[in-house]
C-alpha cells in the first residue's frame, strides 16, 4: 500500500474512532444527567405527595376512627391532578389507582416503612420513573406509589445519536477529502524523491530533486541531491580511473612494443647473419640501449607499486644535504646549465623519496630545454613549510597538456622524451602524496616552465 494511503486510511480510522467515543460519551453524560435529574424530582414529588396526603388526611373531621377507605380515593383524587398515583394498603389492597397508572400493567415492587423505592421501568408506553413509599397515617398503613414520564428524554437520546450519526459521516466524508488531499501534499515529496531514484537507476545520474519545503522533508532532499551530487563525482572519478587504466595498458603496450620489436629484430640479424665487426657492434649496441630503456621503465613501474604500498619513516633531514648531493651529481653535465639557490633548513621527510623527485624533475627540465640552457634549482623557507622549485626556459607546455603530464606514460613531445617513458612525474606525485603535497605546474609555450611543491613543517 502506497505511504500516501496509509496517512489517509489511518487518519481516517482516528478521526472516526475519536468521534465515535467522544459522541457517545457526551450524549450518553447528557442522558444520565437528565435521568438522575428526573430520579430526583420523582423522589422530591413523591415526598410531597405523602406529606400532603399525610396533612389532608390530619384535616378531616373525626367521624371515624381511622381513615376509610372513602376517604383515601377522596384525597388520592385530589392528588392526582398532572400525576400517577396508586394507594394500597397493608395488605396490597389496592385503595385507588388512577387510570393512567392501571393502564401501564406494570410488576411493582412494594416498599418497607421508613423506605422509598426508586427505579426507572419501561412498559408498552414508554419509560417511567417509578416511586413507592410506605406511610402510617391516622393508625393506618399505606402504599403510596407515584410514576413521572420520562420517554421524553430517551427519546431525546434516539433523536440525538441519529443526529450524531449523520453528522459524523458527514464529517468523516469531508475529513476524508481533506485527508486525501493533505496526504498527497505531505507525501510530494517522497514522490518526487521516489521519481528521481528510479531516474537514477535507469542511468540518467544528472537529474536532481526539487526542494519544495524547509521542513524535514527539504532536509531530506538537500541530502539526497548533496548524495547524487557525491554519487556523480565518484562516477566521474571511476571513469576517469577506467580511461586512465586503458591508456596505461595501451601506452605500456606500446612502450615495450617498440624497444622488443627492435631487440628480436637486431637478435634475429646477428644470429642469421655474418655481419663485420662494426655492423655487428651498432646492432649489439642498439640492443644494449633498447634493453636498458626497458630496464629502466620495469624499474620505474616498480618503483610506482613500491611506494604505493611501502611504509617509509620519516625524520628531520637537512635540505642542504639534499643540495649538495643534486650538485655532485648533475655538476659535470655540460648540456645544462644548472643554477642552485637555496635557504638552509629542516624538512620532516625521506630523503630518498625527496631527493627522486628532484631528479625527475631535474631530468624533465633537462630534456625540455636546448642544449646548455640555464635550469633553476631553488629551495625556500615558506608559511606553510619549505617549497622547493625547479625552472626551464625550454619548449613549455601548453594548458591543455598540464593536467595530464603527471599521468603514466603521457608525454607532451615524444620527440624530446630521450628514452624516458613517461613515468617521471607520475613517480613524484605518488611520492608527494606520501608527504601531503602535490606539483604546482606553471608554464607558458616556448617560454619555459616551472614546476614546485611545498613539504609543510619545515624549521630553520
Amino acid at each position: 500500500m502506497r505511504f500516501s494511503f496509509k496517512v489517509f486510511f489511518s487518519s481516517i480510522v482516528v478521526i472516526a474512532i475519536a468521534m465515535g467515543f467522544g459522541g457517545f460519551y457526551l450524549i450518553d453524560s447528557v442522558f444520565r444527567s437528565a435521568i438522575n435529574r428526573e430520579i430526583r424530582q420523582a423522589l422530591d414529588e413523591n415526598k410531597i405527595v405523602c406529606v400532603t396526603f399525610e396533612t389532608i388526611a390530619l384535616n378531616i373531621p373525626l367521624k371515624y376512627d381511622s381513615l376509610t377507605d372513602s376517604a383515601v380515593k377522596d384525597i388520592a383524587k385530589t392528588l392526582e391532578t398532572g400525576r400517577f398515583i396508586q394507594i394500597s394498603d397493608e395488605n396490597n389492597k389496592v385503595l385507588y389507582s388512577g387510570e393512567n397508572f392501571n393502564s401501564l400493567d406494570l410488576n411493582l415492587e412494594k416498599a418497607s416503612e421508613n423506605k422509598t423505592v426508586c427505579k426507572i421501568l419501561k412498559s408498552d408506553k414508554g419509560y417511567f420513573v417509578y416511586t413507592g413509599t410506605m406511610i402510617r397515617s391516622m393508625d393506618k398503613l399505606m402504599y403510596i406509589e407515584t410514576l413521572k414520564d420520562i420517554s421524553t428524554i430517551f427519546s431525546e437520546r434516539a433523536s440525538n445519536f441519529s443526529i450524531y450519526q449523520s453528522v459524523t459521516i458527514i464529517t468523516l466524508i469531508a475529513g476524508a477529502i481533506l485527508m486525501y488531499l493533505l496526504s498527497l501534499w505531505l507525501t510530494k515529496p517522497i514522490k518526487m524523491l521516489t521519481g528521481v531514484t528510479k531516474s537514477m537507476a535507469a542511468g540518467e545520474y544528472g537529474v536532481r530533486a526539487v526542494k519544495v519545503s524547509e521542513d524535514e522533508f527539504g532536509s531530506l532532499t538537500g541530502d539526497f541531491n548533496k548524495m547524487a551530487n557525491t554519487l556523480d563525482e565518484k562516477i566521474a572519478e571511476l571513469k576517469n580511473e577506467a580511461q586512465a587504466k586503458e591508456n596505461f595498458v595501451q601506452a605500456f603496450t606500446h612502450e615495450l612494443k617498440t624497444p622488443l620489436t627492435a631487440i628480436v629484430g637486431y637478435a634475429d640479424l646477428l644470429r642469421s647473419r655474418k655481419m663485420d665487426e662494426e655492423k655487428r657492434f651498432l646492432a649489439a649496441d642498439y640492443i644494449y640501449r633498447e634493453g636498458k630503456r626497458l630496464e629502466s621503465l620495469s624499474f620505474n613501474l616498480l618503483d610506482i607499486f613500491v611506494i604505493k604500498k611501502s611504509e617509509y619513516i620519516f625524520k628531520s633531514i637537512s635540505v642542504s644535504s639534499i643540495f649538495d648531493f643534486i650538485n655532485v651529481t648533475f655538476s659535470p653535465n655540460k648540456s645544462a646549465n644548472i643554477i642552485i639557490n637555496y635557504e638552509d633548513a629542516y624538512i620532516y621527510s625521506e630523503i630518498t623519496l625527496i631527493t627522486t623527485v628532484l631528479f625527475n624533475l631535474i631530468e624533465n627540465a633537462i630534456s625540455a630545454s636546448l642544449e646548455g640552457g640555464k635550469i633553476e634549482v631553488n629551495g625556500m623557507v615558506s608559511e606553510k613549510g619549505y617549497e622547493f622549485s625547479v625552472r626551464d626556459y625550454g619548449c613549455g607546455i601548453s594548458d591543455k597538456d598540464i593536467n595530464k603530464i603527471t599521468e603514466a606514460f603521457y608525454m607532451v613531445d615524444k620527440s624530446r622524451s630521450k628514452g624516458n617513458a613517461g613515468l617521471g612525474l607520475t613517480l613524484c606525485s605518488e611520492i608527494l602524496k606520501l608527504h601531503k603535497s602535490k606539483l604546482k605546474i606553471e608554464s607558458k609555450l616556448g617560454e619555459g616552465t616551472k614546476i614546485c611543491f611545498e613539504i609543510p613543517g619545515s624549521k630553520l
